[in-house]
């Protein structure tokens, strides 16, 4: 998806100012944008660390990456989800009923363009409430799951489970200390927060 290279490609932070005073001066064009990208805006906007990945290959090396960067080798974590153990095997990450997990690695229901947040269900954080959760969560998902707002996420929850319906359904929006916490915020603890973005459309 060539939108991402463009979005994220260049890392040049000049270019990046642009295109936000740019976003911030025509709210109406921005309504306009395609969902991806204003996923993308919203996200990095609400302080999240976005990693775009092509494939697989890319999204273990960048899962590395983030490791090296925390120094969270041979740390526990904490994970639900048996698809991603072998992630953390590879890595000697611990998962098994962790005492001290440094951090969380799951997936998502979806990602929510218009508030830039991630939509969770007990598929991937049990009963835990956000606030409950480690600090620091990494989290897989792929470029189908963006969705344009969070009724569009419960509707595609409830098609998806049929019958096996998932509680504890919950989004996470805030990855970074804000200067002045507005009402919004209140009793929400913000989340250092990857996203390992992959590339399925």
């Amino acid at each position: 998806m060539s939108l991402f290279r463009k979005f994220f490609g260049a890392g040049n932070d000049a270019s990046d100012e642009e295109s936000q005073s740019e976003f911030n001066n025509t709210p109406s064009s921005f309504s306009l944008l395609p969902v991806d990208e204003k996923f993308t805006y919203n996200f990095k906007k609400n302080g999240g660390k976005f990693l775009y990945c092509e494939n697989l290959s890319e999204v273990k090396d960048q899962f590395l990456n983030i490791l090296e960067e925390n120094d969270w080798f041979e740390c526990e974590a904490l994970c639900y989800e048996p698809k991603l153990f072998s992630m953390l095997d590879e890595n000697k990450l611990s998962y098994d009923k962790p005492q001290n997990p440094k951090f969380l690695f799951a997936s998502c229901e979806n990602l929510i363009a218009d508030e830039g947040s991630v939509l969770f269900s007990s598929n991937q954080i049990k009963q835990n409430k956000p606030n409950d959760l480690p600090i620091n969560i990494i989290i897989l998902a792929t470029t189908s799951q963006i969705l344009e707002t969070k009724s569009d996420g419960l509707r595609v929850i409830k098609k998806k489970y049929d019958k096996d319906y998932p509680t504890n359904i919950t989004t996470i929006k805030y990855f970074e200390k804000a200067k002045d916490e507005d009402f919004l915020q209140y009793g929400s603890t913000a989340k250092n927060l990857y996203l390992l973005l992959l590339e399925d459309l």
